[in-house]
């Protein structure tokens, strides 16, 4: 069998937040499957939303025609692994605009080069202090879906609940979510792949 990668993005402008140790708990699970873990942040890397040029269906090079940030190299990133997870905390009941630039621009080149990430495997991971962890959830799945990738479930959504750096530890459930994906993405991507 071939090595199987994942990559994850975290969305948070906190390198090491909340968002990051989630997204941790569900590779450590990958890692003892055997499973290759990447982590991009986000943080500290002002990425741009899509200017709607189209270049990327001219070009058809599996690129954004943007390229003074970070978006190529995630886009790279994303063809690479098997799986993709992308983090957020929850910012005002959504997610965070790095986030969901590079959902847009990862999601136009996508469908530019005959939908790229199809049968990729897709998690969202997200991180709240009360409410709003549900929105992000589905703005994250939205972006699997309609690239058709394959979505692994939990034992619960995929949040954690925290909202000072580490406050997440704290919430078993949550926790216990992140295991029980990290899991069910590693079991998906070999039965995909075997």
């Amino acid at each position: 069998m071939q090595q199987l990668k994942v990559v994850g993005f975290n969305g948070s402008p906190r390198k090491e937040g909340n968002t990051s140790r989630l997204i941790d708990l569900t590779f450590q699970q990958l890692k003892a499957e055997g499973i290759e873990t990447e982590t991009v942040s986000l943080a500290g890397a002002p990425i741009r939303g899509c200017i709607a040029c189209f270049k990327c269906f001219k070009n058809k090079n599996r690129r954004c025609n943007v390229t003074n940030d970070i978006v190529n190299e995630c886009i790279e990133k994303m063809e690479g692994a098997h799986g993709i997870v992308m983090g957020s905390p929850t910012y005002f009941a959504d997610l965070t605009p790095e986030l969901k630039a590079l959902i847009d621009r990862a999601g136009m080149v996508a469908r530019a080069n005959n939908m790229m990430w199809r049968r990729k495997v897709g998690a969202a991971v997200v991180a709240v202090r009360r409410a709003g962890a549900i929105h992000v959830f589905d703005s994250i799945n939205h972006f699997f879906t309609i690239g058709e990738m394959i979505i692994p479930g939990s034992i619960y959504w995929n949040i954690g609940i925290g909202r000072e750096i580490g406050e997440v530890d704290s919430d078993e459930e949550g926790v216990r979510t992140m295991k029980s994906l990290g899991d069910n993405m590693a079991w998906l991507l070999k039965k995909l792949h075997a």
